[in-house]
C-alpha cells in the first residue's frame, strides 16, 4: 500500500477496549493486502468473517457482513468474542501508537483479557518474547489463541506486535490496568519447519530418494534391535506398591503378557510411519517423518483428498543446541546454522511436493506456495 493510500486511513482511536478486554496491534508493511490477513485469520479461526467488509475488497468476495462506509476500518470477526479492526493509518488520533518505521497499516485486535495468576516460570525458552510482553502472567485461553496467531501473523507477513496497550493512552485508565505496550517483531527466519500434506504415501526407499537428491546424507532411520526378552528376574517381582499375588500368579500373569508380546512380534509387520534423518554435523539434523494425519491446517479439511485425513511429511529441523535456538534473539553461530538448515528444509518441501503433490504448510498451519520456497 503506498503513503497517499495509508494516509487515507482513518487514525487509531485512543481506547476501543472495556475492562475485562486487552487490545494488541498488528503493524504490517505497505506490501501487505488487507485480504492476506483474512486468509491468515481463517487459517487458524473456524469463524472468521467480516461483521463491516472494508473498501479494499469487494464485496463478492466477502458475502457476509455489511459494506463499510467513507473512513470506516473494516471489522473482522476472529471469534464470538474476539475482533480485529482495520486497516488503520500508523498514526493515533491525538498520540503516538509507537509503531515500528515501515508501517503502513495497522488492525486494532480487541479479545478478552484472560491470564495466569503467577509470573512465567524462569528459564526456558522465549523465543516469541511473550514472557517479557506479559511478566505478571501468560495469556491463557482465548487471549493465549489470539496471541499465538498475531505473532505468527506478523512473523509470516514481515510485521509486529505491539503489545496489551489498552489504557496506555487513555489516561482515565487506572496504571494497574494499564499494559506494557512491548513492541514484538518476530523473525521470519526463525520458523524452520514445514509440512507437505498429500494423499500420496511413498514408500521409505523412494522418500529417501527424494531427500538424497537434495542432500546426499540422508538416510532412512528404520534401523531397530532385537528383542531381548523380559529382563531377568521380572517375573518375581511386585507388580505396583502392595501387590500381594503369590508367586504362581504372578509367573502366570506374565506368561501370558509374554505370550501376546509373542504373537505381536510374529503377526504381519504393517508400516503406519517412518522417517528419513539428514546430518547436517554442526549444523544439527533434518528430519523427514512420514505418518498419516488426521488433524490438518484449518484451510485443508474441507479438501475432498484430505477428508478423513491424509499423509503429512513434517520436514523439521534439530539445532544442535536446542536451549539457544529458543532464545528471543539467538546467537550469530547458530543464526547462520539456522539459514543453512532451514535452505534444506525448504529444498527437501520443495522436492517431496514435485514427488506426491498436495499442499505445503509451515509451522504455525499457514500455507506456503511451492514457489516461494
Amino acid at each position: 500500500m503506498a503513503q497517499s493510500a495509508a494516509s487515507a486511513l482513518p487514525a487509531l482511536p485512543r481506547s476501543v477496549t472495556r475492562g475485562h478486554e486487552a487490545r494488541h496491534l498488528l503493524a504490517l508493511p505497505a506490501d501487505v493486502a488487507v485480504d492476506e490477513v483474512e486468509v491468515l485469520a481463517m487459517s487458524r479461526f473456524v469463524g472468521t468473517r467480516w461483521d463491516v467488509v472494508p473498501a479494499d475488497l469487494a464485496a463478492v468476495d466477502v458475502p457476509a457482513g455489511r459494506a463499510a462506509g467513507s473512513g470506516e476500518p473494516g471489522v473482522l470477526r476472529l471469534s464470538r468474542h474476539s475482533t480485529l479492526t482495520g486497516p488503520y493509518a500508523p498514526a493515533g488520533q491525538g498520540f503516538d501508537p509507537g509503531l515500528p518505521p515501515g508501517t503502513q497499516l495497522v488492525f486494532d485486535v480487541v479479545t478478552p483479557r484472560e491470564r495466569w495468576d503467577d509470573p512465567p516460570a524462569p528459564g526456558g525458552g522465549d523465543r516469541d518474547g511473550l514472557a517479557r510482553s506479559f511478566p505478571a502472567g501468560l495469556p491463557n485461553r482465548e487471549e493465549e489463541r489470539v496471541m499465538t496467531w498475531l505473532v505468527a501473523a506478523a512473523r509470516r507477513l514481515g510485521g509486529s506486535v505491539r503489545v496489551d496497550v489498552a489504557g496506555l493512552w487513555d489516561p482515565a485508565v487506572a496504571d494497574d490496568r494499564r499494559g506494557s505496550g512491548v513492541l514484538l517483531a518476530p523473525d521470519p527466519a526463525a520458523a524452520v519447519d514445514l509440512a507437505v500434506f498429500s494423499d500420496v504415501w511413498l514408500d521409505p526407499l523412494a522418500c529417501q530418494q527424494v531427500a538424497q537428491a537434495v542432500h546426499p546424507a540422508a538416510a532412512l532411520a528404520t534401523e531397530g534391535a532385537e528383542y531381548q526378552g523380559p529382563p531377568k528376574g521380572l517375573a518375581e517381582r511386585q507388580l505396583f506398591p502392595g501387590e500381594d499375588l503369590d508367586p504362581d500368579e504372578r509367573r502366570e500373569l506374565h506368561a501370558r503378557a509374554d505370550d501376546f508380546d509373542i504373537a505381536a512380534l510374529q503377526a504381519p509387520q504393517v508400516l503406519d510411519g517412518y522417517g528419513v534423518v539428514t546430518d547436517l554435523g554442526p549444523d544439527g539434523y533434518v528430519t523427514v517423518e512420514v505418518m498419516g494425519e488426521e488433524t490438518l491446517p484449518l484451510l485443508l479439511r474441507d479438501l475432498p483428498w484430505a477428508q478423513g485425513g491424509c499423509v503429512a511429511y513434517h520436514v523439521r529441523w534439530d539445532p544442535p543446541d536446542v536451549v539457544a535456538a529458543q532464545r528471543e534473539v539467538p546467537d550469530p553461530a547458530l543464526v547462520a546454522a539456522r539459514r543453512r538448515a532451514a535452505e534444506v528444509v525448504a529444498g527437501m518441501s520443495r522436492a517431496l511436493w514435485e514427488a506426491v503433490g498436495g499442499e505445503i504448510a509451515d509451522e504455525a498451519d499457514f500455507l506456503v506456495d511451492p514457489e516461494d520456497l
